[in-house]
């Protein structure tokens, strides 16, 4: 108690951390930020994909949906944010994701296919077709 309460005199004790402490400090923080970066970047592009995924999967229930009626090919497009198949809204459009086109056809041959330019699969996108299903890809 005598040691503190003296003027003008400082024991290590009384210091803050020196000069080596904190930049020892830095560098395992700088250390630790450069490899949870790219994780984090990598779970950013799954994440966009999940979300194309989500929404083509809603877009190709309901064309397919619209083939089991006795009718022409649907139409399909986004209006207000939300794709449409016909006169029904199906679903929100994720933020980013992008409808690529739509192949008409028959029951068995129609595609629809979308991508999200952020994603990991950005380069291809990813399809919905009749024989195929949702899977990497562009449609023919």
């Amino acid at each position: 108690m005598r040691g503190v309460l003296r003027r003008g005199k400082f024991t290590r004790a009384d210091g803050g951390f020196t000069l080596v402490e904190l930049l020892v400090t830095m560098v395992i923080i700088a250390v630790l930020a450069a490899i949870a970066l790219p994780l984090f970047l990598v779970q950013r592009q799954k994440a966009n994909d999940t979300a194309a995924r989500a929404d083509l999967s809603s877009l190709g229930t309901a064309i397919a949906a619209e083939y089991t009626e006795p009718s022409a090919s649907p139409s399909v497009g986004i209006e207000a944010g939300q794709y449409k198949v016909d006169a029904n809204y199906v679903a929100n459009v994720s933020d980013g994701v992008v409808l690529q086109g739509f192949t008409p056809g028959t029951e068995t041959t129609w595609c629809v296919w979308v991508k999200h330019p952020e994603g990991d699969v950005a380069a291809t996108g990813i399809r919905y077709s009749a024989d195929g299903g949702l899977e990497p890809g562009t449609c023919p």
